[in-house]
Formats: structure tokens, C-alpha cells, sequence
């Protein structure tokens, strides 16, 4: 069995607000204070405690630094150095490397300096760390294997930093966010600080995926303030991954009709969507308009890549505009594999799902290359890949 953890971002999320949920959720605090004693670093204390939100009650965790403890300019080689010099599972220090890796790399995208001379200021606190490091030992503590994401939602207004005020979402957050699906709120409050931003990102592998999921435990983290329009949570919801269930997620079905246009101009035409990130494009035969035979375009798309394909349709075709609806899909879990053969490495497709659903697709262009330089017909690399694979 799968565990997983989705993290329900309806109010954002900062690093606190996981380390609360992940309590609220069922984590000790006491187990979390003796595992943190590991980082075999002093001058703060840790306290969680239950307070409301609009209504709905969850778990607050606080951070408090003896300010003589603060760092003052944390670079990415200070706070690898803590951490790896701890007492910590190789895990821990993993997780929590990783999700520090990630914010650094966005920093330095926003600031133009190598990752490694980047200073995290407010973020490389200690508060910070005790953050990120405690998020690592309660994805461990419950055996968390895959992380997806719910309702991510982003607030406006601007934010004082040490360089002035920024616009929110905060830089960082926002380059940590790219290509991944948000949703825009007039709140005026950071509701995804880099931090939370940079959690997700190390974290959840597909934004887009909804698997099915036996809800075992749910917790609510509480950010600092109440906010009027949302109850200001995060909320984690962990169980087990169904077996029998198919996986679900949401696609964009984007499609045009087209009677004027040279065939001989949509072979490029697929090649330039699918490069831009079409999930799938195809043409159906249809009859216009006083009978003329035409072809209807359908592309599918994430959410992130909607304009960029429209713009590719609009630029390639003869199409004035296009129409686009959301729809879910159920879907077989899908990884790739190298298949060693005679005539050399091939990779497959395979699609697996409940009972003894199970599909192998050779990839043609391995199989196209395999059999020229074999001499063989194309059917016997294909079958010869599908045998091996059962």
C-alpha cells in the first residue's frame, strides 16, 4: 500500500502552518522535541496549541528563538552544514535538504547569483529551519511516500522585506510556482510564503493527479492571523492509496474547426503543440457548412500550457479562435522501463491499474531504430519487447 498526503491549500500554506497540521494530524509534539534535539543545536523552544479559525479549530506551532541564536546571513553551504553534521535520519536530512535545495535555486533566479551565494535573510532563520527539518520527521513518522496537492490559492497586496516592500505573491514563491495550477484571490495577505511554496515544490511530484485515497488521519495547521474572508488552515489529509481505484486528474480539452487549410501543414503543426506540452492531439473528419469536409482539431492540455497551445493553434492554423472545456479523467499509473534486448535498450510504456489491468507500449522510435539496424520486420522488435515484459 501507497501512503499519501494531500495537501488541501484552500487558505495557502507557510512552513508553520505544516508543521501544525502535521500535529493537529496526530503527530506528538514530545516525539517532535526528541527528534529535533538531534539537529544538536540550542537557543529556541517549540510549543503547539489549539486555536480557531472562522469557526473551525486546528493546531498553531510556534518557534520561539532566543535572539542571540538568530542567524544573521544564512547561505545554502551554513545551513547544509547544520544539518548534515546532525544526528538526524538520512531521511530527514534528505527531505529537509531538498526542500532548502529548492528554495535556493529559486532565489537565485530571482536575485541573478549562484544558488550557493544566496542568502536566505528571514527564511534561513532558525525559526525557519526548525520549520522545514520538522516537516521532514513527521513525513517520516507517518511513512508519507507521495504528496499531491488541493485548491492552491494565492493572495495580493505587498509584503516589507529587508530590500523594501514586494509584491505578493513573494518573487521566490512565485518562480517556485511556475507551470504548477493556482487559483488568484483579491485576499490581501501572503497565503503562500516561500517557504510553503518551496514544500509543495520539493514535495508534490503532479499537481494534476487525484489518486484515490482512504482518509486515515486530517489535520489543520493555523497561520498566524484571521483572516475575514477564508479560515486561515491548511489542511493534510493522509491514508492509504485504494487499489482498486483508478487514478483521477483534471485536463483542459481545447478544440477548433478547420475547412480551409493544406493537410499537408498539420504534421508540423502536431510536432509544435507537442512541444509545447500537448498532452494529446488528434483530428476527427466533421462537415461544415454547406457539406464542406473539415477536420476538428482537439488538443489536450494542463491548465499551465492553455494559452501557449491556443497561441500555437492561432499561429499555425487557419483557425480564428478555438473552444475550451475542463474535464477529469480516470487513468492507469504509468512509468517508463528500459527493456534490455538483443538488438539493445528499448524503453516501454507501461500502464497498470486495478486487478490485472496492465498495457505495454514498445517505443516506436527505439523499435524503428532497433529494426533497421537489425534488418528485422518492425512487428518482431515490438513483440520481442512485450514478451520479455510478460
Amino acid at each position: 500500500m501507497r501512503r499519501i498526503a494531500y495537501f488541501d491549500c484552500f487558505s495557502g500554506i507557510s512552513g508553520d502552518m505544516t508543521v501544525a497540521a502535521f500535529l493537529d494530524a496526530g503527530l506528538k509534539l514530545p516525539t517532535l522535541k526528541k527528534r529535533l534535539r538531534l539537529l544538536n543545536i540550542g537557543g529556541y523552544t517549540i510549543d503547539a496549541y489549539k486555536e480557531s479559525r472562522n469557526g473551525i479549530q486546528g493546531t498553531k506551532f510556534d518557534v520561539k528563538i532566543d535572539d542571540k541564536r538568530r542567524f544573521k546571513k544564512s547561505t545554502l553551504k551554513d545551513i547544509k552544514k547544520i544539518i548534515n553534521k546532525s544526528r538526524l535520519s538520512l531521511a530527514v536530512k534528505s527531505g529537509s535538504l531538498s526542500i532548502f535545495d529548492t528554495l535556493a535555486a529559486a532565489e537565485a533566479k530571482v536575485h541573478d547569483r549562484p544558488k550557493q551565494d544566496i542568502h536566505f535573510h528571514e527564511v534561513g532563520d532558525l525559526d525557519s529551519v526548525i520549520d522545514i527539518v520538522s516537516a521532514a520527521i513527521a513525513i517520516e513518522e507517518f511513512g508519507i511516500k507521495e504528496f499531491y496537492c488541493l485548491n492552491l490559492k494565492l493572495g495580493k497586496g505587498n509584503i516589507a522585506s529587508m530590500h523594501g516592500a514586494f509584491p505578493l505573491p513573494a518573487p521566490a514563491a512565485l518562480e517556485m510556482l511556475k507551470h504548477k495550477p493556482v487559483s488568484f484571490s483579491d485576499i490581501e495577505y501572503e497565503l503562500v510564503t516561500p517557504t510553503g511554496a518551496a514544500i509543495l515544490t520539493a514535495l508534490v511530484k503532479d499537481f494534476y493527479a487525484r489518486p484515490g485515497l482512504d482518509i486515515e488521519k486530517v489535520g489543520y495547521g493555523a497561520g498566524a492571523f484571521s483572516i475575514k474572508e477564508c479560515p486561515n488552515l491548511l489542511r493534510i489529509m493522509i491514508g492509504e492509496a485504494r487499489q482498486e481505484a483508478f487514478g483521477e486528474d483534471e485536463v483542459f480539452v481545447i478544440e477548433t474547426n478547420i475547412d480551409d487549410m493544406s493537410p499537408v501543414y498539420y504534421e508540423y503543426l502536431f510536432e509544435a503543440l507537442f512541444e509545447k506540452g500537448a498532452l494529446d492531439v488528434y483530428l476527427t473528419s466533421v462537415y461544415m457548412k454547406k457539406t464542406r469536409p473539415g477536420a476538428l482539431l482537439t488538443v489536450l492540455s494542463r491548465e499551465g500550457e492553455l494559452d501557449t497551445l491556443a497561441g500555437v493553434i492561432m499561429r499555425e492554423t487557419t483557425s480564428s479562435g478555438i473552444r475550451y472545456y475542463k474535464a477529469g479523467r480516470k487513468i492507469l499509473e504509468r512509468h517508463v522501463k528500459i527493456v534490455k534486448t538483443e538488438y539493445g535498450p528499448i524503453r516501454a510504456k507501461i500502464n497498470s491499474g486495478p486487478g490485472s489491468i496492465k498495457t505495454v507500449s514498445p517505443e516506436y522510435e527505439d523499435c524503428r531504430k532497433a529494426a533497421k539496424k537489425s534488418g528485422l520486420p518492425l512487428k518482431v522488435i515490438f513483440d520481442e519487447v512485450k514478451k520479455k515484459l510478460g
